[in-house]
């Protein structure tokens, strides 16, 4: 199975930048560079975060960039999203029995789990007795093995800051337990809101972050409060997974500079492969093309 991970698109009445950003733009190219070398993936997942502004002109934007995807496209919202206004442009949109925008699918016989933290005005995630439950429900019927998203990662990351922002800590705690019995059927979890590249393990799962195709943020370890950010190179993720392992590649689509190439033999490495290779310098390539 290979899937493509979006987070945070950020999309805002077509026109508007965000901090001198087209997040339409970044958008195209984040899928259009899928188009070109991963058409064959079997998902884009976008992690929530659709809108910047909950505006309906922002959904209406993204339903086209659905339509036009030659990937099948699944969508969750985050704590810059409203709910009723994205269900009123995507009225096909799962949802579960209490409408929040939680859904699962089985592909090649494995179980993904989109679970909707979001809580409206407030950028903390929650989950509650309902979705715990749900969640958990899906978690039994699990048997092949669950690909867990969220928009909030799912515990903390030792950043002051950003986890002020991330799951409320009565949920967190909650999950944590739940992750903790049904371990041996959660392959990997996925999260976007950080705007960071992260992974790790949270009660013996491991996890991976995604950077917004926007704006990225930086670690702040000085226990500051603030979020920081910077202008680094957007990502999304390609994720691999096998029977066995499930493996995640970070791709930065708006990189157009030049990529070397370099053989794997022992003496492709050598001193005089090295000036050989200055010697009959020919044009880089792009990583875009």
């Amino acid at each position: 199975m290979k899937l493509i991970h979006m987070s945070d698109i950020h999309l805002t009445i077509p026109g508007e930048r965000i901090r001198d950003v087209d997040p339409h733009r970044r958008l195209r190219q984040a899928f259009d560079h899928v188009a070109r070398h991963h058409a064959d993936a079997d998902r884009i997942v976008v992690t929530g975060d659709l809108s910047h502004w909950a505006e309906r002109p922002a959904y209406e934007a993204l339903a086209r960039f659905v339509a036009d995807s030659p990937v099948p496209v699944r969508l969750m919202i985050g704590n810059h999203d409203d709910r009723a206004t994205f269900l009123a442009v995507f009225p096909d949109q799962a949802t579960d029995e209490n409408g929040y925008v939680s859904y699962t699918e089985t592909v090649e016989g494995r179980h993904l789990i989109y679970c909707d933290t979001t809580m409206p005005e407030t950028h903390v995630g929650h989950l509650g007795p309902d979705r715990l439950n749900w969640l958990e429900a899906r978690l039994q019927d699990a048997q092949a093995g669950a690909y867990l998203f969220f928009h909030h990662h799912p515990g903390a990351v030792q950043l002051a800051s950003t986890d002020a922002i991330g799951m409320a800590a009565h949920d967190r705690a909650a999950l944590r337990a739940l992750l903790g019995t049904y371990r041996d059927r959660i392959r990997h979890m996925f999260f976007g809101h950080t705007h960071l590249t992260i992974s790790g393990t949270l009660a013996g799962v491991p996890f991976a972050g995604v950077r917004s195709t926007v704006h990225q943020g930086l670690p702040d370890f000085s226990g500051s409060g603030d979020l920081l950010g910077g202008r680094l190179d957007p990502y999304y993720a390609v994720v691999l997974a096998g029977d066995d392992a499930t493996v995640v590649h970070q791709i930065p689509f708006t990189y157009d500079g030049p990529v070397s190439r370099h053989g794997t033999a022992w003496n492709d490495w050598s001193k005089a492969a090295s000036r050989a290779s200055r010697s009959s310098a020919r044009q880089p390539e792009s990583f875009g093309d």
